[in-house]
């Protein structure tokens, strides 16, 4: 796993497959808030904890891990992460009961390319356990940190992806619903990939100033101008 700065306080979590991110709140006495977007792999807990000591953070301090999505390689580590530092595990109301092992993952509409695609990574990334969700997300909710943080149900990867926009600080968080895999384009493996495509034009009218991806390097540089054009590009 890498553990990436993208700003200073907006890291990267990197996986063989796929990422997670963590978002500092700047606190009292040099006492920082942490929150991560996603967790990673199943068996990432002891690599993250060990990631965010080296930066110098306390990973006693995350306080909330947000899933954008139900699927293995966002939810990982967020149950062993959350009872080990008191975290709240918080995701939308429609993918809470994957989450939690009560029903199972959704299977996505693949398209002939995705096929082998979808059978690799299913294989390799490891089946997360059921995890506890805290508090079950809705459209608009504030979310507590980064100075505003706002949930933007995304549905078409999932039905209930989300996406994470903070916009006083112009970042947004897409979960899977856009990737950034050679080119910022729709994601892979919707469950409704036409309402994926309308959810990818929402996000885009938001015109982010740093756009994160589940999947593939953030956009840092004309970063609005960027996903509006992937978003035109898509749109049949």
């Amino acid at each position: 796993m890498d553990f990436i700065e993208i700003t200073p306080r907006l890291y990267m979590l990197r996986f063989s497959i796929g990422q997670a991110y963590l978002w500092r709140d700047a606190g009292a006495a040099g006492d920082d808030e942490l929150t991560l977007v996603d967790a990673g792999w199943a068996d990432a807990a002891d690599e993250i904890e060990a990631a965010i000591r080296g930066a110098g953070m306390r990973p006693e301090n995350i306080r909330r891990i947000v899933l954008t999505h139900g699927h293995g390689d966002h939810v990982g580590a967020a149950g062993e992460l959350a009872g080990r530092f008191g975290a709240e595990v918080m995701a939308h109301r429609l993918d809470a009961p994957v989450v939690r092992g009560e029903v199972p993952v959704p299977e996505p509409v693949l398209l002939d390319w995705e096929v082998p695609l979808y059978e690799r990574a299913h294989t390799a990334v490891p089946h997360p356990p059921a995890t506890r969700v805290d508090r079950e997300l809705e459209d608009g909710d504030e979310l507590g940190f980064g100075d505003g943080a706002r949930v933007v149900h995304t549905p078409g990867h999932t039905d209930g992806s989300v996406a994470i926009h903070l916009p006083h600080h112009g970042v947004l968080f897409t979960g899977d619903t856009v990737a950034s895999v050679g080119e910022v384009q729709l994601g892979v493996f919707h469950v409704d990939r036409e309402r994926a495509r309308t959810s990818m034009r929402e996000l885009a009218s938001l015109a982010p100033g740093v756009v994160c991806f589940g999947h593939g390097e953030p956009l840092t540089v004309d970063a609005a101008a960027v996903l509006r054009a992937a978003a035109d590009r898509d749109t049949p």
